[in-house]
């Protein structure tokens, strides 16, 4: 086999990868700039905490997405590269953060939309900041710690089991972590923005849970296409990824 057909084969496996972190990337940094806004969906039944809405950050749609990226990259590439992939999310969301705070503080000409408005949608406040990023570490680590004791657990089998698993247990150290310090501790250490009351920041951590508890669910099929995809993709030929 020529060295051009090597190269064209390692291509093409690579695609799957460098599309999983793309993924996990785009929607980390989604999840940052889209924190700030407040979301209510109304549900069909009133239920004990939340009552007949659900009322959640706006990062809680992007970042479920990222354990969906994690888990399929733990399962393709290893734990290894899982945590590599996590620490790179977390220098983007500082390269993201410099950036938008850059532009905020640079002078803006005549024809600018306001710099008042821009400051307010893309300048996340502190706590916000704090939160997200603490929330980030300790739940993105622990998602892939997870992931790979029951892989290790189930020798391989029940894919279904810890991606929900992981994700079910992760999902909520990253609501409590983020609720917790960005709409109290952060507000009442730092001196920056109210600390809400007790019955608000329940309300909030269960809506924002029970969300991305309901999109870990569904997402389970979509997590066995990706695997399946780049193993069929090695059992046609092309090299397999290997999972430490």
């Amino acid at each position: 086999m020529s060295a051009t057909a090597d190269t064209s084969r390692v291509g093409r496996a690579s695609t799957i990868q460098v599309a999983l972190v793309a993924l996990f990337t785009t929607a980390l940094v989604t999840a940052q700039l889209t924190a700030t806004k407040i979301l209510g969906f109304p549900i069909p039944v009133s239920l004990p905490v939340t009552g007949a809405e659900l009322i959640l950050p706006g990062a809680s749609l992007a970042y479920a997405l990222t354990f969906l990226a994690s888990d399929c990259y733990a399962e393709l590439y290893g734990r290894r590269a899982a945590h590599v992939l996590v620490a790179v999310g977390f220098a983007m969301n500082l390269v993201l953060l410099g950036l938008v705070w850059a532009t905020i503080a640079a002078p803006a000409a005549a024809s600018s939309v306001d710099p008042t408005a821009f400051a307010t949608v893309l300048g996340a406040s502190t706590n916000v900041v704090v939160g997200s990023l603490l929330a980030y570490v300790v739940s993105q680590n622990w998602d892939v710690f997870v992931f790979h004791r029951l892989r290790n657990h189930t020798d391989g089998r029940a894919l279904w089991l810890r991606n929900i698993g992981s994700t079910a247990t992760s999902q909520a150290i990253d609501t409590v972590i983020f609720v917790g310090v960005a709409f109290y501790l952060a507000p009442q250490l730092l001196g920056v923005g109210s600390a809400l009351p007790g019955s608000v920041l329940i309300g909030l951590a269960v809506g924002q849970y029970l969300l991305k508890l309901l999109i870990a669910l569904c997402d389970t099929p979509v997590v066995y296409a990706i695997v399946g995809y780049a193993r069929s993709r090695a059992d046609a030929g092309e090299p397999r990824p290997s999972a430490d």
